[in-house]
């Protein structure tokens, strides 16, 4: 009945046009991603599920607003982002950056000793700690940028600023926590 092969972008003209079962692919597709995303905001566990609910609630409720000309994830990740930052402010938590090391170390850099897993943990647990002090200006587009892996084009839409602004941010961030994790070092 449902069409998996179909694009983002076909699957939403299909429940613009009163197919409302296919959005049911949609939400698998993005639930994942949009629950890693409000783990950035928010840190408890039903939190974040109520907020995906809500989320996703707004997606279908306003999909007769998304241009089919762009992409699907920009607009999902534009709601997202409206959302979590008046969920934010509403409750006043403070932002959680759960990166993941990974990211930011080589692929290939393998632990095989319970000295290096210590080592590690320590190390995730600084950079987590550095994220904590920039500002969220800045840990946004990196998270966007290095965990989403979207592009500049597409932070851009989702955070409202332009392409350029994106990029200044993003090198921002990196050298904010590189004078951050030196500091601590000396």
């Amino acid at each position: 009945m449902q069409d998996i092969s179909k694009n983002d972008q076909e699957l939403a003209i299909l429940v613009q046009s009163g197919k409302v079962d296919f959005f049911d692919i949609l939400f698998n597709r993005y639930e994942a991603k949009i629950k890693r995303y409000a783990k950035k905001f928010i840190y408890q566990e039903e939190e974040i599920n109520d907020a995906v609910q809500q989320i996703f609630t707004k997606a279908f409720i306003n999909i007769k607003s998304f241009d089919s000309q762009r992409k699907f994830s920009s607009w999902l990740y534009r709601i997202a982002h409206n959302e979590l930052v008046n969920l934010l402010k509403k409750k006043r938590h403070s932002f959680l950056p759960l990166f993941n090391l990974d990211v930011f170390l080589p692929r290939n850099y393998i632990n095989n000793n319970i000295e290096d897993n210590i080592d590690r943990k320590n190390m995730q647990k600084q950079v987590e700690q550095t994220l904590e002090k920039i500002d969220a200006k800045y840990r946004e587009p990196l998270y966007l940028y290095y965990i989403e892996e979207l592009d500049y084009k597409d932070i851009s839409e989702i955070m409202k600023i332009p392409v350029s602004t994106v990029g200044v941010r993003i090198a921002r961030a990196k050298k904010l926590m590189k004078n951050i994790l030196n500091s601590k070092i000396i």
